[in-house]
């Protein structure tokens, strides 16, 4: 029997490698430690001798717990992470190693940005960047065998002063909403709060393969999905897979996920299987949107490395698997005030719920007037496969409320507008004890729903960084908030009563100009489709064309008023989502060609020679005629391998000729061309080889099946 391993306990190793509040209090001075606090709380700027201390105390820290290098850790506009490490240990004058980390090292560094995408913005000699650091999310320490490296949280800017990441417009969005929120609590009298943070929560879904299998595939391997495949007998038609007991190989991976994650002071809420085989979730605590943001990539980062330790192959695509459910990232999303509020939490109390219907008010607006905008942000090449279909929702945004809140939005007029009392679900059984049920059921074909305390945007795709998407979420809202605000001080003024007393008449106004987006049906249905494009929620069909809504004049006003986004720099995103979407298909075309060539079409040729000589050898036996009717069927069978490959040696050659069209295309003009020509082409090819694959002997057919990729056997 193996030996039983301790391990440490979640208490005693959370946060240990994180820079916060708690360490800073104790490493500072209370006079820097308070500068910091007014800092993070942005009422002042840190001064260079405060910066300095900082950055000795950090480094003393970072040493201790076993750091050899430091970096500013950013997030470009790849949607993934970037960092350049740079060593604590350098010469004095007379050659004796010494240890610096000064101020001016925290505050600012100058990663070369001429590789980053930047929109043709940049030529690729003009290399400066800075990336400064952002003092509202705390520093890391990412372990290593040898070692260790003290992440910076930081942004991401060009020479210019633009924004190369998507870091810095997500905190122009968060201190957009904010303000605004908290301002208009004071117009509702509130004088004891002192701030609101927006929250964000993210429920990461994810695929983990066996790791050898899987690099037996190039579409898995370069393209994170599969290219070919056909549907195994047993998919995900039985559900046995959702919410059962967790493979113990895969609860081995998450355990080692969760310690590390504790270290980092992130917090793993809930872990289960999904719908589909060797389909999980992570789901982590909520936090002030920008560490959120930041959490959710640190726990990529680190499902990424203990999956190659533990022989893994993790897949964040959004469609891995044809005609399987997808992984997406639901990202719940709310805002807290400095009293411990939700505001989003419906109430009892009258004036509290006047409160709530008001922000409640101001999503239903924002998302109302920009929904395209949330069409654009969530608009990938993963979630051309995936939103629609197998329980994601649609790309048409429409926000479900739910029965008992919609029911409280029809009576506004009436005396009350409380929430009905939840009563106790008696279950009929004396051993059983009788349960809280909620307000309404939940609508899993809704983009945005709320959800009880929050609203959860559904769509975001689960290779996404979910700075984008929660960026255009609190822009719209802000947006909401100040016309509620408009609207609340004009009713105020016309009826002569206080702001708290006239917001039902806002609120009522805002139901109504908002009432397009709100639907409580099945958003998968046909009808559903013809009466949103008959309310005018369908603005784009392709993903190209919802890449452009950013630059819908209405958008570009809306984001530049908040400033968020500058004109330039939403044509700048624009450009860089759509070079990423239509690289990423592009890439898939080229593996798609090399399987075909390497793979597929040698597989048939091995299959025909083999049924050829089988058929042959009974050529000579006695009583048998190969003409006779009984033979029919394999000789079909035969001529079918033949066919099958002069089709697809057709179809390799048309899509290699499509291929060469691209190199002499814009972004959006290759983008369209793979959506209009070479997605279909593929498609057409998938089926074929699909049609092969079950026809062809397993030893013969050259990549692990859907059968043997979606099992963690040990």
């Amino acid at each position: 029997m193996a030996e039983h391993k301790e391990y440490p306990k979640v208490h005693e190793i959370f946060g240990s490698l994180v820079f916060d509040k708690k360490v800073m209090k104790e490493r500072l001075n209370p006079d820097v430690y308070a500068q910091v606090i007014d800092a993070i709380e942005g009422r002042q700027k840190l001064d260079a001798a405060a910066a300095d201390i900082i950055a000795g105390a950090m480094k003393d820290w970072a040493i201790a717990n076993g750091a050899t290098h430091w970096a500013h850790w950013f997030q470009p506009q790849t949607e993934l992470t970037a960092e350049k490490h740079q060593a604590f240990t350098s010469k004095d004058s007379e050659g004796n190693p010494i240890e610096i980390f000064r101020g001016h090292h925290l505050i600012q560094g100058e990663p070369d940005a001429s590789s980053f995408p930047s929109a043709g913005t940049r030529s690729t000699f003009e290399a400066r960047g800075y990336s400064a650091w952002d003092i509202s999310s705390p520093a890391f320490i990412v372990k290593s065998p040898k070692g260790g490296t003290l992440c910076i949280p930081s942004v991401f800017l060009s020479f210019d002063g633009s924004p190369l990441d998507l870091k810095t417009p997500l905190l122009r969005a968060v201190d957009a909403v904010e303000t605004r929120a908290l301002k208009l609590l004071k117009l509702f009298g509130q004088r004891g709060v002192k701030s609101v943070k927006l929250t964000v929560g993210a429920e990461q879904e994810y695929f983990l393969l066996d790791r050898p299998r899987a690099q037996l595939r190039p579409d898995v391997r370069f393209c994170g999905r599969t290219l070919i495949g056909a549907r195994p007998a047993k998919d995900q038609k039985l559900d046995h897979h959702y919410f059962g007991a967790i493979p113990p190989r895969v609860l081995s991976y998450m355990e080692d996920v969760e310690r590390d994650l504790a270290r980092l002071g992130i917090s793993v809420l809930a872990r289960h299987n999904e719908v589909a085989r060797c389909q999980f979730e992570f789901a982590h605590l909520f936090a002030e949107a920008n560490i959120a943001c930041d959490q959710n990539q640190i726990l990529m980062e680190v499902m990424r490395k203990l999956a190659r330790q533990h022989e893994l192959r993790l897949l964040f695509h959004e469609k891995p698997f044809a005609e399987m459910n997808g992984s997406g990232k639901h990202t719940n999303i709310s805002l807290m005030d400095s009293e411990g509020r939700n505001l989003l939490k419906p109430s009892n109390n009258h004036r509290r719920n006047i409160i709530f219907l008001t922000f409640l008010a101001a999503v239903i607006l924002g998302v109302s007037k920009f929904h395209s905008l949330l069409q654009a942000a969530i608009a990938n090449s993963g979630n051309l496969f995936r939103l629609g279909g197998h329980e994601a929702p649609p790309s048409i945004i429409s926000v479900y409320l739910g029965s008992a809140l919609t029911d409280l939005l029809h009576r506004l007029d009436a005396a009350d507008i409380s929430m009905p009392e939840k009563g106790l679900m008696d279950l009929g059984i004396a051993k059983l004890p009788a349960i809280i049920p909620y307000d309404s059921d939940r609508n899993r074909t809704s983009p945005v729903a709320f959800t009880g305390d929050k609203f959860e945007f559904r769509a975001p795709g689960s290779s996404q960084s979910i700075a984008l998407p929660v960026t255009m979420f609190a822009s719209l809202w802000a947006w909401g908030i100040e016309e509620m605000t408009h609207k609340i001080e004009k009713f105020a003024d016309l009826t002569k009563r206080e702001p708290i007393d006239a917001a039902l008449e806002a609120v009522k106004e805002a139901v109504k100009e908002g009432g397009n987006i709100l639907f409580e049906g099945d958003a998968y249905t046909p009808e559903w489709h013809a009466e949103a494009k008959a309310r005018g929620l369908i603005e784009a069909n392709t993903i190209p064309e919802k890449i452009e809504l950013l630059l819908k004049p209405e958008n570009k006003k809306m984001l530049s008023d908040l400033g968020v986004y500058k004109s330039h720099e939403l044509d700048n995103l624009r450009e860089i989502r759509m070079e990423s979407f239509a690289t990423g298909l592009e890439v898939e075309a080229a593996v798609l060609y090399d399987m075909l060539w390497e793979g597929v079409l040698p597989a048939i040729s091995k299959q025909l020679i083999l049924e050829r000589k089988s058929l042959s050898s009974l050529d000579n036996l006695e009583g048998v005629d190969l003409g006779y009717e009984e033979f029919k069927p394999w000789r079909d069978y035969i001529g079918g391998l033949g066919r099958a490959k002069a089709a697809l040696i057709k179809d390799a050659n048309n899509l290699c000729e499509l291929k060469n069209k691209l190199s002499d295309m814009q972004a959006r003009e290759r983008a369209d061309f793979l959506i209009n020509d070479i997605i279909p082409l593929m498609d057409a090819i998938r089926a074929k080889c699909d049609a092969a694959e079950l026809i062809i002997a397993a030893d013969i057919w050259p990549y692990p099946i859907y059968r043997n990729l979606l099992s963690l056997s040990a």
